[in-house]
């Protein structure tokens, strides 16, 4: 019984929407760290790789992560390594063509352009970044996944609630804020007035020199 009663109050962790989501958080702060020492390795700089407006978060990598998870986390032990690298090559090629695609449509902006890259496939992925996709996809499924999921275990379930809670409302606002705002700098390029509350609050607090401090790499379509 009281073995039981212990297991109630463990926070829930493993295959789960609570982990998956922590992993989804853990994706965006890491690639955000990787990308920002690889163009301070070829530029001597720091820039901000953020893709959200507050604090160092990547949704790209985030999303990359998740993807991995839901679709290969589950029954990956059950499956050979070399199978699960090349699953994670091209999920996370396939990923990446999708979010750089629906960047252009959605935001009118591109984050990153391959056309000039070495095997590259309509400029929004090449195969040796597909490669790369497949060693991060063994890292999060054989490191990253059960070490979060342990960690979460740990914790009791009241703790691990309040600080979920306190992450879900601050990552859906910070998501929310961003897309808004990005939606509204490509619509001030293209001479487009705001006529919504909305327009005129990110015209106020994020106006074009405020992103592109957060976002130094993005670039607007040319048509």
């Amino acid at each position: 019984m009281k073995e039981e009663q212990l297991t109630v109050k463990k926070f829930p962790n493993g295959y789960c929407f609570t982990t998956i989501f922590v992993l989804f958080v853990v994706g965006c702060l890491l690639g955000t760290c990787y990308e920002e020492i690889l163009t301070f390795t070829k530029k001597g700089i720091w820039e901000s790789r953020q893709g959200l407006i507050y604090g160092p978060f990547n949704p790209v990598y985030g999303i990359g992560v998740i993807i991995f998870v839901i679709l290969l986390g589950k029954h990956d032990v059950k499956r050979n390594w070399y199978h699960t690298y090349f699953y994670c090559c091209l999920l996370g090629g396939v990923t990446e063509y999708i979010l750089n695609w629906a960047q252009e449509i959605i935001f009118h902006t591109h984050s990153w352009d391959y056309s000039h890259h070495f095997l590259n496939i309509g400029g929004r992925t090449t195969i040796p970044f597909m490669l790369f996709w497949g060693i991060l996809g063994l890292f999060v499924l054989k490191i990253l996944y059960p070490f979060i999921s342990y960690l979460l275990g740990q914790l009791s379930k009241r703790i691990g609630y309040i600080l979920f809670t306190f992450l879900f409302i601050f990552m859906m606002f910070d998501i929310t804020v961003s897309i808004f705002a990005t939606i509204r700098y490509a619509m001030r390029h293209e001479k487009i007035e705001s006529v919504t509350v909305i327009g005129e609050l990110c015209d106020q607090y994020y106006p074009d020199r405020y992103l592109k401090k957060v976002y130094p790499n993005a670039r607007i379509k040319k048509d």
